[in-house]
């Protein structure tokens, strides 16, 4: 290693207690979608007070959301929920980085099934538990952790970094779209999102869909006169099912070698009926549909809809009573770069300097707002990071420490290859 590369290192591995208790102090927000703000406040002044920083601090606005094609409508707007960027300003010449990552949660559920507390940050053998450990407080702190490092090591940067914390990435994804709209960009881009430490360079997208059912109503006590909706919609979800046995068949992508894990389809909501003695003539059932890179969303939304249609119409009932299809709710795109692109390379050289041996490179099994950072950001993102896929949304959900301070390490080697340094 030059000096600087290990000065990097050895701040990190120094203050690894820092690294762990910064990662706690985030996990201690109760930052679930709608209830950003504290979370957003406590970041901005460790950026601008602890890192020097320019801060960017803005409450997205949905009027021009609105506007653009990437927008997902959510039910609420974004006062008291602002989005947080901290830009650090390199000397000249070298490339600039952005790191991109979300600071809401998913609720914890019932706090009684938590072995620790869910917003106690509680580490226990080599684990730090606690909701949104792992999705995705750890890549926050990992990322800005390895920019502490840097700065507090006395090393100065060619190119800029633009370090993103975002609202809404749990239902919409609209705080990373709407700072591609307030013009952050670099040449490329590393999102911190749970990658069970692999480096990722594509990730599946996410169709949700309603389907409303419709049965013939009757009365209890002459029940054989009406028609069952829950009977029908049971037909249905075994139709759903069927359309992913079709596209196990179909679809393929080299980073997702088991493609049943990539492209689940699926209902996962199934509701019916009005009253326990009433005769169910209504049935509505919601559920998602993956996708992986390379697919048309629109193409597999048609195809879907003929495919329930094709059902339906086997149905002496349904043939005229055909059920409602619709895609409302979460959508993404699914979104790849090139294995092959610099910044992949870059980030697999660091790995490799830091683990010792050659970095798994997958797709990630989720959707991810790399698809508008590709798409309209103009900056190329690669998925890294240090929280467990398998413990995204999970009961008891916790990130291990060693991975929070190894991809700490790893993301420093890559600033400084990426940005270069005087």
């Amino acid at each position: 290693m030059s000096a600087a590369r290990d000065a990097v290192i050895g701040f990190i591995e120094k203050h690894r207690g820092e690294v762990v208790d910064f990662l706690r102090r985030l996990v201690s927000f109760p930052s679930v979608t709608g209830d950003e703000g504290v979370v957003q406040g406590f970041l901005a002044d460790y950026l601008r007070s602890e890192l020097g920083l320019f801060v960017d601090v803005w409450e997205p606005s949905l009027e021009e959301l609105r506007g653009h094609p990437g927008f997902v409508p959510v039910e609420r707007d974004y006062s008291g929920r602002p989005n947080v960027v901290g830009v650090y300003r390199g000397s000249g010449g070298g490339r600039s980085l952005l790191f991109n990552g979300h600071v809401d949660v998913i609720p914890p559920g019932p706090e009684d099934a938590w072995v620790y507390p869910p917003w106690s940050g509680e580490v226990s053998e080599g684990r730090l538990y606690g909701r949104g450990s792992s999705d995705m407080k750890a890549g926050l702190a990992a990322y800005t952790m390895a920019m502490a490092a840097i700065i507090k090591s006395g090393i100065r940067l060619k190119g800029d970094v633009i370090l993103e914390y975002t609202v809404d990435e749990e239902l919409s994804g609209n705080g990373t779209l709407a700072a591609i709209l307030r013009g952050y960009r670099a040449d490329a881009g590393i999102s911190a999102e749970t990658s069970s430490m692999k480096i990722q360079p594509a990730c599946i997208g996410r169709i949700w869909f309603e389907i409303d059912v419709r049965g013939k109503p009757a009365g209890i006590q002459r029940r054989w006169e009406g028609v069952n909706a829950i009977h029908k919609g049971y037909k249905i979800v075994r139709a759903v099912e069927d359309f992913e046995e079709i596209r196990l068949g179909e679809v393929s992508h080299p980073l997702y070698p088991d493609i049943r894990e990539a492209i689940p389809c699926m209902v996962g909501v199934f509701e019916a009926g009005s009253y326990p003695s009433a005769f169910p003539d209504t049935c509505r059932l919601k559920g998602s549909i993956a996708t992986v890179p390379g697919e048309d969303s629109d193409e597999v939304k048609r195809r879907f809809r003929e495919h329930i249609a094709r059902v339906a119409a086997a149905d002496p009932w349904m043939r005229n009573h055909p059920p409602e299809v619709r895609f409302a709710g979460y959508f993404a795109e699914p979104s790849e770069i090139p294995v092959s692109h610099p910044i992949v390379k870059t980030l697999s050289n660091a790995y490799r300097e830091v683990v010792g041996r050659e970095p798994v490179i997958s797709g990630r099994l989720g959707a991810a707002d790399t698809r508008f950072l590709n798409k309209y950001g103009e900056t190329p993102t690669v998925i890294f990071g240090p929280g467990l896929t398998e413990q995204m949304h999970a009961v008891n959900e916790h990130v291990m420490v060693d991975d929070l301070i190894t991809a700490t390490k790893i993301m420093a080697l890559a600033i400084l290859d990426w940005c270069g340094y005087d």
